[in-house]
């Protein structure tokens, strides 16, 4: 039986701020449990869902020496179907309101959290055989392991991955304060070490550090070795590249299931999805005060309203997309002032034609997975993406640009071979963005027939979490055997 713990700074169900959580707090429980033990470790948040702090029990408690400062560290454990959570107590730095604070203050606290998740083992009764670290909030762990600890008995053997689910967030800060924090001897923060651009990065860390390091898809892995996607790192990165390996993500079938899910308005299956689809549709848009026509094209985005999400581009075409397509859209999310600004003044413009959300509703989010045509995603860079999976996953077929995880999933339509599931551009260009919605929404309305085909197939692929865990089983085995 092999030991894993995942290190990570959130997981569902207990704090999310992002896709991290879903990853953390869902992929442990699809691995095969005859062969791996996978547990969690986490902060022990003052804001965390207070629904599951009555369910917390203390196990123990010890300090963590950080530098020259000594402090407590208790540890409560859990189990939540069926995977054990342990979480790390401290209210000095896990108080507050929110996870995350400003950076320096994060730069101590998750170094703590990383020492913390070290010299918790030996309370544990349970010694990992691999400690999964999880973005730059832990890439302290692999450093402190190899450096600290390496030579002490209990810890001889743990290997370590690292996983990169965002190269933009790395935890840079000052390298005298980060040397002060950590108390690390200085020839850790040189070139080789944890030394970037003149300041500590916690993040070239965990990569130099670890024995294996993941991204959240294939193609990510390869961007984020140039400079376009390296952010200020693709040199390491393809230094690295002997030990990167890509590996997707995936989403919970049991949550996005369109035949079972208790968000939408009409339940359907492969075997019904144009009526199911056609009925989710007309009650959304009625909710949402737009026409009824269950006829027009309806394309929908769930999405934080940032640069990276492409929203720049949308900006650029949607007054020429509303005026001359016949298509309804419908957004839900929240991000930069200025497009939920931009989104309330078109949905003014057209009434007819667009609704916006501006904030999160888990309901609102499923039911727009479930009524859409088609779901808009022309990001700049997507690591992985999990949205076009969702939505795969109800029928509605994907737009998206060729990046990251969108390559991956996403297979562009071929109207003489009668493959793909989905459309995609190349290039980030309003221009190509706009050709490419015009020929989707083109291929609606004059090859319904074959539009249906597409989103069948998208239904049928098998983007769950086990495909993901098959994978990291294989990288484990390797490391351990």
């Amino acid at each position: 039986m092999k030991k894993i713990l995942f290190a990570a700074s959130e997981a569902v169900p207990f704090i999310k701020t992002g896709g991290l959580a879903d990853v953390t707090g869902s992929l442990p429980g699809y691995f095969n449990k005859s062969e791996y033990d996978v547990r969690v470790i986490m902060p022990k948040y003052l804001c965390m869902d207070p629904r599951f702090k009555a369910q917390l029990r203390f196990k123990c408690h010890f300090y963590v020496n950080l530098s020259w400062r000594k402090q407590y560290a208790g540890i409560f454990e859990t189990e939540y179907e069926g995977i054990t959570y342990y979480l790390v107590d401290n209210e000095y730095y896990f108080a507050g309101d929110k996870p995350y604070n400003a950076l320096f203050q994060d730069v101590e606290k998750f170094a703590f959290f990383s020492k913390a998740v070290l010299e918790s083992l030996p309370f544990l009764d349970f010694s990992p055989d691999i400690i999964h670290c999880h973005d730059w909030q832990t890439g302290l762990v692999p450093v402190f392991l190899k450096t600290l600890y390496g030579s002490q008995n209990y810890y001889t053997g743990i290997k370590t991955v690292f996983s990169i689910h965002n190269m933009k967030f790395q935890g840079r800060w000052n390298l005298s304060a980060v040397m002060d924090i950590t108390g690390l001897p200085a020839q850790i923060f040189t070139a080789n070490g944890m030394e970037s651009y003149g300041e500590a990065n916690y993040l070239k860390g965990g990569v130099v550090y670890a024995d294996a390091v993941t991204t959240v898809s294939k193609t990510y892995a390869e961007e984020i070795k140039t400079p376009q996607g390296g952010e200020g790192l693709d040199g390491l990165m393809y230094a690295c590249s002997n030990r990167v390996y890509g590996i997707i993500n995936g989403i919970d079938y049991a949550e996005y299931n369109p035949a079972e899910d208790p968000y939408i308005y009409q339940h359907y299956d492969t075997k019904n999805f144009a009526a199911g689809k056609r009925e989710n549709k007309i009650r959304l848009v009625t909710d949402f005060g737009l026409p009824v026509d269950e006829n027009v094209f309806l394309l929908g985005m769930v999405s934080r309203m940032t640069d990276q999400k492409g929203f720049d581009l949308i900006a650029q075409i949607l007054d020429e997309l509303l005026l001359k397509e016949r298509v309804q859209i419908l957004i839900l999310g929240t991000g930069e002032e200025r497009y939920e600004k931009m989104f309330s003044g078109f949905s003014e413009k057209y009434p007819d034609r667009l609704r916006v959300y501006i904030g999160y509703s888990e309901k609102l989010a499923h039911r727009v997975y479930a009524a859409c045509d088609g779901f808009l995603m022309p990001s700049l860079f997507e690591p992985c993406g999990l949205s076009q999976l969702i939505s795969m996953r109800y029928g509605t077929v994907p737009i998206v640009r060729e990046t990251g995880g969108l390559k991956d999933t996403v297979e562009a339509y071929n109207e003489y071979e009668h493959t793909g599931n989905g459309f995609s551009f190349a290039n980030y260009q309003a221009e190509e963005l706009l050709a490419t919605l015009r020929y989707a929404i083109g291929i609606f309305y004059r090859k319904r027939e074959e539009w249906n085909e597409i989103a069948a197939r998208d239904m049928l692929l098998d983007f769950s979490w086990r495909q993901s865990a098959d994978r990291y089983e294989e990288l484990y085995r390797m490391l351990t055997e």
